[in-house]
């Protein structure tokens, strides 16, 4: 059995500057501080098992993993697998800038926005190794910070959707949105509750 709960990083400078967030290291904004803060001390309300905590090395996901991991006393594992997607070439720009030069329209899983940049297969199979380690390993009780496309991939490995699957349909969260997944011991995995809010409040 294994439960897992997914955090999806709080409101970032990129949030309300129009840059894009990708590799770009933003930090929280005041508001984004003090969301973490609040699903921190929430969630220490309501868990009384011992988390492990893994996290994006960015920093808007660091901080907002660092401000539940002082709630529940758990230092937070930074991986670079939980990294946003690389959007390649319009890593520092704005989304303007994006819209405007992007090399490729995604139509499917394997296109890239920009020569550089990730497909969401790329992104996937970065993911895949992370993955491979937490649903095999002995930890029953694992939080995940991370970022909103990634874990959108996260969720569809999870009830072992294929990559083409992205195509038709994918759960998809917001900033600070935290989300349940069980696996019972046959082995079969839900998600129980997807991007609740009400944590940051």
């Amino acid at each position: 059995m294994k439960t897992i709960i997914t955090i999806q990083h709080t409101q970032s400078i990129h949030h309300t500057n129009g840059m894009v967030g990708s590799w770009t290291d933003w930090e929280l904004s005041d508001l984004g501080k003090e969301q973490a803060e609040n699903i921190g001390r929430n969630l220490s309300d309501e868990l009384s098992q011992k988390y492990v905590i893994y996290s994006s090395d960015l920093l808007r996901a660091k901080q907002t993993a660092e401000a539940v991991g002082r709630y529940l006393g758990t230092n937070p594992v930074f991986r670079q697998e939980l990294r946003e997607r690389n959007l390649g070439e319009a890593v520092g720009k704005s989304v303007q800038w994006l819209r405007e030069n992007m090399e490729k329209p995604e139509r499917s899983v394997d296109d890239r926005l920009f020569p550089s940049a990730e497909s969401r297969r790329d992104e996937r199979k970065r993911l895949e190794p992370f993955f491979d380690e937490i649903t095999k390993n002995d930890e029953e009780y694992i939080i995940i910070a991370s970022h909103g496309d990634l874990l959108s991939v996260f969720n569809a490995m999870w009830l072992g959707l294929p990559a083409e699957s992205l195509e038709k349909a994918e759960i998809y969260g917001v900033p600070g949105g935290v989300s349940f997944l069980f696996e019972n011991s046959e082995g079969k995995r839900f998600i129980k509750k997807i991007s609740d809010t009400s944590y940051m409040k």
